[in-house]
């Protein structure tokens, strides 16, 4: 790439983000989409071959965008009316476990800064919140912060998912700094590693995979999505169980459970890495960490309302769904109706199964194999899942930077093929574009599982010659 080349690719990839940040219609699919396949592509460029001396200003380029976005009003997601709903009640002194929205409605219960204006840009206001502490005590101290601003209030939570994300930058950094030079797009396994370490033998320029991603751009910084805090909290977690920091390790983890909790899908893991004494001292600190971020909330009474929302999620919720919509279409040919209430809860317990089944089928346990373990965990559960949002993604994208594959990438640009969902209201979902995104994605992944196991059988032939 010679040197005017990459500029061309970074304007391209600022372009097409800023856009997304600022100036896009959610229900202008062509724009949006184009917008995007733009700042993609400048993505793949500015990956292909990226030389040492560039990573410095290509982290710069991550840096500006994401302040930039700071002061972005979320334009693809209306998600941001909750937050600042629950931080409202929160700031004022109230529950928001304990009642649905439109109980604030009623004059003898009003909450100031909760009007019904805001209340008709809910996206859910028939269910109980389901954001855990980390993020509702964000939403807290930006209702606190910027009573009776919206765009104030969202402000305040993109700064602190600005520290989240310049704290994974420091953590990939951490890990990544003692890795071999090769291509980002074509890296090899790692190979079993023993002790104590904070580096992994991947490339520093791996981290341009996530820092650089237009999906993580726009759904974490522009969107204001928490997934930003729980990978932050994740990665956090990992480079500290390679120091064999237990204790600090278990609070990292507690506190990307606190932020979303999928990240108790990924504990198992852990067991066989930690057996022994190390494991006993981080299963006991993991959960004094998690009872103290959960104290306030358990306090508070939330387990009825938040336990019903979360098995709603489950038994209502559909989007962009793989295994559920076969299941769903069995349904309908089976009975004739929606059977969600009966799909949704099995599919989340095969999951739950499928996951422990293959942590209790990994019998590595070196540090250096674990984030390919973790994506595969979170690969079954967004494949068993009855709802996968874009934003979904964050963790794979993440995860992916440690290990050879490369398919979440690929699935970061298809998954942005739903918001063509949003051009009609109420939103209709095209299923030929669902089957397009998954199909492209397991062949992608299937001819990556088949170029390296053609790799493996080479070298242990040339090994046994």
């Amino acid at each position: 790439m010679n040197k005017a080349k990459p500029i061309l690719a970074a304007a391209a990839l600022s372009l097409g983000v800023l856009y997304l940040g600022f100036g896009v219609d959610r229900r202008d699919f062509w724009s949006l989409f184009l917008a995007f396949a733009l700042a993609f592509s400048a993505y793949l460029a500015l990956l292909y071959r990226p030389a040492a001396e560039r990573l410095p200003w290509l982290i710069g380029l991550g840096i500006v965008l994401r302040v930039a976005l700071v002061f972005a009003f979320p334009r693809l997601s209306d998600d941001v009316y909750r937050f600042i709903w629950d931080g409202s009640l929160v700031a004022s002194g109230h529950n928001p476990f304990a009642h649905l929205p439109a109980h604030y409605l009623l004059p003898e219960n009003s909450v100031a800064g909760l009007t019904p204006e805001l209340f008709a840009l809910l996206n859910s206001p028939e269910y109980y919140t389901i954001y855990p502490p980390v993020a509702q005590g964000v939403f807290t101290l930006a209702a606190w912060l910027s009573p009776g601003s919206w765009y104030g209030a969202a402000v305040v939570m993109k700064l602190f998912l600005l520290a989240c994300e310049l704290g994974t930058l420091w953590v990939f950094w951490r890990l990544l700094q003692g890795g071999a030079k090769t291509q980002v797009l074509a890296s090899v396994p790692p190979g079993e590693e023993q002790g104590k370490s904070d580096k992994t033998p991947w490339p520093p320029t791996n981290l341009l995979l996530y820092w650089l991603n237009p999906l993580i751009l726009i759904e974490i910084m522009g969107n204001l999505h928490f997934e930003g805090a729980m990978v932050f909290f994740l990665l956090l977690a990992y480079y500290l169980l390679r120091q064999h920091r237990w204790v600090a390790a278990a609070a990292g983890m507690a506190a990307s459970v606190a932020s979303k909790l999928l990240p108790l899908l990924l504990l198992p893991y852990l067991i066989r890495r930690l057996w022994g004494r190390p494991f006993w001292v981080f299963s006991v600190a993991f959960g004094g960490a998690c009872l103290l971020f959960f104290a306030p909330m358990l306090l508070a009474g939330f387990p009825a309302g938040f336990g019903d929302s979360l098995d709603l999620y489950f038994r209502k919720f559909e989007f962009n769904a793989s295994l559920y919509y076969l299941a769903r279409a069995y349904g309908y040919y089976e009975i004739g109706w929606n059977q969600i209430a009966r799909f949704g809860p099995l599919l989340a317990k095969a999951a739950a199964a499928g996951i422990l089944l293959l942590a209790l089928l990994d019998r590595r346990r070196d540090w250096n194999t674990l984030p390919a373990g973790w994506l595969m965990a979170f690969v079954l559960y967004l494949l068993c899942a009855t709802t996968v949002h874009p934003w979904y993604l964050s963790v794979p994208i993440a995860l992916c930077c440690f290990t050879r594959w490369r398919f979440p990438l690929l699935w970061s640009f298809l998954i942005m093929l739903t918001y063509t969902n949003y051009v009609t209201v109420p939103y209709a979902e095209n299923l030929w574009l669902v089957g397009v995104e998954y199909v492209a994605v397991a062949v992608f992944a299937g001819a990556e599982w088949w170029r390296y196991s053609v790799k493996n059988a080479k070298a242990g032939r040339r090994e046994s010659d």
